[in-house]
């Protein structure tokens, strides 16, 4: 039972921290962020946030991860078939992580990120290397058909870019449908 607590109190520390990092992200640069600044937000103490993390920077590595982590849960859960509305709901489910998640809303509007979409683009290439590991044989190569996953998974974070440089200003169900034109008309044509 003890250990159970102890989980619990370490969960809900670790989660008022990534709240209060988010909160404290919309109204300071990242680079600005202090320890000081979260465990004010957060009302925990010093120790609480040392028991977690070494500093801020190990903070923005853990955020990332978690980041990288919910974006590919999300896309192994997308099969793609030529079923519009399956793949709609699919990149409005993108869409709306993207502009839920401040940290991820905040990489794509700046060129801070680059660190970040590194990461995520080495991991992307992996998930793409697994993709076509086990697929059938068709007129085009596995070399062939991983680029073309690398263009669509490029242009869909391209995309997303735009809409927020552009402050979410359109409706995801209008960004969604833009993605969904592209992946209909470019990519599943050239996977058949």
């Amino acid at each position: 039972m003890s250990n159970e607590i102890q989980d619990e109190r370490y969960h809900i520390a670790e989660e008022a921290i990534y709240d209060a990092f988010f909160l404290i992200l919309k109204e300071k640069e990242l680079d600005k962020i202090t320890v000081s600044d979260v465990i004010k937000r957060a009302g925990i103490v010093r120790s609480t946030f040392y028991n977690h993390y070494e500093n801020i920077p190990a903070l923005v590595t853990a955020i990332e991860d978690k980041t990288i982590q919910d974006m590919f849960s999300l896309m192994e859960t997308f099969h793609p078939k030529n079923d519009r509305e399956m793949c709609k709901s699919y990149f409005l489910t993108i869409c709306s992580y993207a502009k839920t998640n401040p940290f991820l809303a905040n990489l794509l509007q700046n060129p801070r990120g680059n660190a970040f979409f590194e990461k995520t683009i080495t991991m992307l290439h992996l998930y793409v290397r697994k993709t076509t590991q086990n697929t059938s044989p068709s007129r085009h190569s596995k070399e062939e058909y991983s680029y073309m996953i690398a263009c669509a998974i490029g242009s869909t974070i391209g995309v997303l870019h735009k809409w927020a440089m552009e402050k979410f200003q359109a409706p995801a169900e209008f960004i969604a449908e833009l993605l969904t034109q592209a992946f209909i008309a470019g990519m599943l044509p050239f996977m058949s």
